[in-house]
């Protein structure tokens, strides 16, 4: 005991290090491009600085509106009082409007930074406990992601935060600290209510686990865990149902008109479904079969109000739940009869890949919220290695459409084949001395009820097979075709079409690692 604690203070100052060489090369990139969520961002900022509470939801002096749940604004609130002393024309709501003065982007690009911090602790409570080579490699892997990186220093976003607290709530149901995890999914809940996927995850695993102990025991323990919940929900929605904007927070958190897809596609399962609709109605039109052909076009990058298919069923809100719903089943059946704390992180990171493979509009950036959980994974196997290597890679590469100008390309270029090259190293030395399972470590495995934790004792080294190699070489060719060989053979024809490449070939990888993790989960 004494030993660990004399590491502790080590593994801050290691942990810090990877966070302050991380911070240098955000501060570097202040300069580069931003997407309009930074003017939406500041705009919440004026709005929640310059308006009373009753009309934040309300409000549309912007057309970037607020629709984020109630302590997701509160932040903003509270950020707000910094940025009036540092610029008061970053909260005026009026002459505010697009405000691009350096004052505005140094404090928003450094808030991100800053904000950072929750997901450092995230990750020290997660890496706390283990050996040396897999604390190294989770930090590689969620501190310098290349994907965050993109999204939230460049693209302009706060994930890391959020992130960082479902990493707080997954470290907490590992350590058997079952009500406060609940807690902290929660309030991630209030923040940022995409979250709430994997929310049946937690409801069965709590029910399971937290809530056993005969029929009075667990009926306490669930009227706690719901006393909890309730008053996290209270205490982010009550100032709004006093003031009569329930209803209105609910409309602009849920705005269901947006349509299937997002402007760019996702690489998830609508795009092969809208991929097929088009084919098929193409071909039926070849052999003289008639099919109307909708007003609004996926194919150019638009966001419309109905799901505009020629031939295959319209889609809704409805079906996607339906079907994110049933891709869960099988794991939600698993972690009823064994709900095991080892394998938490596993269950939430395939609960967001059905909610990022078969959800309603999902945007791109939402891989983060399967790719960043599944590091915790990564270092327990070898073959878990092997499956987040590439998933990482294809994930991160459908990014880059986000950052569409000239000068930020070798960005994230770069980004990508660096951090590619330090999880090939980090991997590589984690399994390149690795020993075969003893018969005592059987035995072990079997006594503690999961093998997903044990398995990082199989024998071999860290390698890719040439499925992995040839779809590594796809990434190639698909980039090489979108930025050199579509503008010279079609020119301005067909402009969506890379970007249309990219959102289907990296769908693939994610169709097929939603089918890996399904299957792992089932076999553990």
């Amino acid at each position: 005991m004494a030993s660990r604690q004399s590491m502790l203070p080590e593994i801050c100052w290691n942990l810090l290090w990877f966070f302050g060489v991380a911070a240098c090369v955000k501060l570097l990139l202040i300069p580069s491009y931003h997407s309009t969520d930074f003017e939406v961002h500041r705009h919440w900022l004026a709005l929640t600085r310059s308006l009373p509470l009753s009309q934040w939801y309300s409000n549309e002096t912007s057309p970037w509106t607020l629709d984020y749940p109630p302590f997701f604004a509160y932040f903003e609130y509270f950020l707000s009082f910094f940025a009036s002393l540092v610029d008061p024309q970053i909260v005026d709501i009026h002459e505010g409007l697009n405000y691009k003065a350096d004052t505005v982007v140094y404090f928003q690009r450094i808030s991100v930074i800053v904000s950072d911090l929750c997901l450092v602790y995230g990750i020290y409570r997660l890496t706390r406990k283990l050996e040396t080579q897999k604390r190294v490699v989770m930090w590689i892997l969620v501190i310098w992601s290349p994907a965050l990186v993109i999204v939230d220093h460049m693209h302009f976003q706060y994930n890391g935060f959020l992130l960082g607290m479902l990493m707080l709530s997954i470290s907490c149901l590992q350590d058997g600290r079952d009500l406060m995890g609940g807690f902290l999914f929660a309030v991630l809940l209030c923040f940022k209510h995409l979250f709430a996927v994997a929310g049946p995850v937690y409801f069965v695993y709590l029910l399971r686990h937290y809530c056993r102990g005969g029929l009075f025991k667990g009926l306490g323990r669930l009227a706690t865990m719901g006393a909890v919940v309730v008053a996290v929900f209270a205490a982010a929605f009550g100032p709004f149902f006093y003031h009569g904007q329930i209803q209105q927070v609910i409309s602009r958190m849920f705005p269901f008109g947006r349509g299937l897809c997002h402007a760019y596609w996702a690489p998830n399962f609508w795009v092969f479904y809208i991929i097929l609709d088009k084919g098929l109605a193409f071909l039926l039109k070849k052999f003289g079969i008639d099919i109307p052909t909708p007003a609004a076009s996926f194919t150019g990058g638009l966001v419309g109000d109905s799901s505009p298919f020629a031939v295959l069923p319209q889609v809704t809100p409805l079906s996607t739940f339906i079907m994110v719903l049933l891709a869960l089943s099988p794991c939600l059946v698993k972690i009823w009869k064994n709900p095991h704390p080892g394998s938490v992180a596993r269950w939430i990171s395939y609960a967001y890949t059905c909610g990022f493979l078969f959800g309603w509009h999902v945007h791109e950036k939402a891989s983060l919220h399967f790719v960043i959980p599944l590091a915790i994974v990564a270092v327990q196997s070898l073959e878990d290695a092997q499956h987040y290597f590439l998933l990482s890679i294809a994930t991160c590469y459908s990014l880059f459409p986000l950052l569409y100008e000239a000068q930020e390309y070798p960005i994230k270029v770069v980004l990508l084949l660096l951090h590619s090259m330090l999880m090939w190293f980090g991997f590589s030395a984690k399994y390149s001395k690795v020993k075969p399972p003893t018969i005592s470590d059987n035995k072990k495995t079997r006594k503690k009820g999961s093998s997903s934790s044990s398995r990082s004792g199989e024998e071999g080294e860290f390698m890719i097979g040439w499925g992995g190699k040839c779809y590594i070489i796809g990434i190639v060719m698909v980039e090489t075709w979108g930025q050199l060989l579509h503008p010279y053979f079609l020119g301005d024809k067909l402009p969506f079409a890379p970007l249309l490449l990219i959102s289907i070939y990296c769908g693939v990888e994610v169709v097929y690692s939603w089918v890996w993790q399904l299957k792992r989960i089932m076999a553990d």
